[in-house]
C-alpha cells in the first residue's frame, strides 16, 4: 500500500502542490479537487497501475483522501 500511496501523492501533489494531502480527508467535499481533476487522477492510476476504475466507484467517498484512494486502488488490484 505505501508504493500505491506514494504514486498517488505525486499524482495528486502535481495537481495542487499547496495541498497536504497526507492529512486532508475531505478533498471533493471542500472542492479542492474538481470533476477535471478526477478524471485526471483515474487516467493516471490507470496508467500508473493498470487498473480501470468501475463507474459506480467513482463517488465522492473514494476521492475526499488519498487514504480512500489508495484503498479504493488496492482492493481494484486484490480483484
Amino acid at each position: 500500500m505505501d508504493e500505491i500511496k506514494e504514486v498517488l501523492l505525486e499524482v495528486l501533489s502535481e495537481l495542487h502542490p499547496d495541498v497536504n494531502f497526507e492529512t486532508e480527508d475531505e478533498l471533493v467535499e471542500r472542492k479542492i479537487i474538481d470533476s477535471f481533476d478526477i478524471v485526471t487522477i483515474i487516467a493516471r492510476i490507470d496508467e500508473e497501475f493498470d487498473v480501470a476504475i468501475p463507474a459506480d466507484k467513482i463517488v465522492p467517498e473514494h476521492f475526499n483522501s488519498m487514504e480512500a484512494l489508495a484503498q479504493l486502488v488496492s482492493e481494484l488490484l486484490d480483484e
